[in-house]
């Protein structure tokens, strides 16, 4: 079977052709990161830290990582199904969703699984 080997989240990737049927599985870089978001908007929500910038302190990031991270907490839900079941569209890469993308949830079409 032809494969090629892509760079991925830091490592290699072997991706076979479109017209091999392949199961999906989870984008580990993915899921860590919206473990991440979700946890650190819960300790901002909580009062636990006040600020972006005392949060990125404690976890000994930079707050603009930060920031970019919990932008994933605005992902439409059936966009963050996709990411856990491996079914997200080939666009919704970590690099991609930390740019900046639309918060209303229909205009996230971009990132949707095929």
């Amino acid at each position: 079977v032809p494969f090629r080997l892509v760079k991925r989240g830091g490592r290699k990737e072997m991706r076979l052709p479109e017209s091999a049927a392949q199961a999906r599985k989870p984008d580990n870089t993915l899921v860590k990161a919206l473990a991440r978001a979700f946890r650190w908007k819960r300790m901002l929500e909580s009062g636990e830290f006040a600020t972006v910038a005392e949060l990125a302190e404690r976890e000994g990031i930079a707050a603009p990582y930060l920031s970019r991270t919990l932008r994933l907490t605005l992902l439409a839900p059936d966009i963050i199904d996709a990411i856990l079941s491996g079914e997200q569209g080939k666009q919704a890469t970590l690099e991609a969703l930390r740019a900046p993308f639309p918060a209303v949830w229909g205009q996230q079409d971009t990132f949707r699984g095929t």
